[in-house]
């Protein structure tokens, strides 16, 4: 693994994402049964140039993000049957934790230590801004949790925006819709 042990090279783990069937259903049982929210709703956030293992994809999905916390949590739900990690995910081991995220500061320079560890890119595309890049890599972790990396320099604001309205959330509207 990349890192002296610290994981300070990469960033602390700060995303836990999971894959689930409806993401509607997921945020009520993270509010009501963990406390979770208010939950940002993204109904089909933009994905650019993305590949799954090495081919163009056009799959979409539903993203709802919330924190608890500084640990942001991200509820992901698949729209389509075209390929991507989270379609084979659902199919092969239901809904659940799929991935670890990191926000690096230097983005390419964490893709080159995971690839210099002898991990590759599997899933890897750009999300909201034309300079938002993601990639997701295979840990080798007996559990099959996947390690992303989140490039959020241009979307900081908006992370930012999220982690405050947790902060101050009475309870009441737990969903905000935002369609990009």
């Amino acid at each position: 693994m990349p890192t002296t042990g610290t994981g300070r090279e990469l960033g602390a783990i700060g995303q836990l994402g999971y894959v689930v069937p409806d993401v509607h259903e997921a945020m009520e049982r993270w509010r009501t049964r963990l406390d979770v929210g208010p939950f940002v709703l993204l109904p089909s956030p933009p994905l650019n140039d993305v590949r799954y293992r090495g081919e163009p994809t056009a799959a979409r999905i539903a993203v709802a993000l919330a924190y608890s916390g500084d640990l942001q949590v991200e509820l992901i739900q698949p729209l389509d049957e075209h390929p991507s990690p989270y379609r084979d995910f659902l199919a092969s081991r239901g809904p659940g934790l799929h991935h670890v995220a990191r926000f690096p500061t230097d983005f390419a320079g964490a893709v080159e230590a995971y690839r210099a560890a002898g991990l590759t890119p599997y899933y890897e595309g750009r999300g909201m801004t034309e300079d938002q890049r993601f990639a997701y890599f295979e840990s080798g972790a007996d559990d099959g949790t996947v390690l992303e990396l989140v490039e959020t320099a241009s979307i900081a604001a908006f992370f930012d925006f999220i982690r405050a309205r947790s902060e101050s959330w009475d309870g009441v509207a737990p969903v905000h819709v935002i369609e990009l």
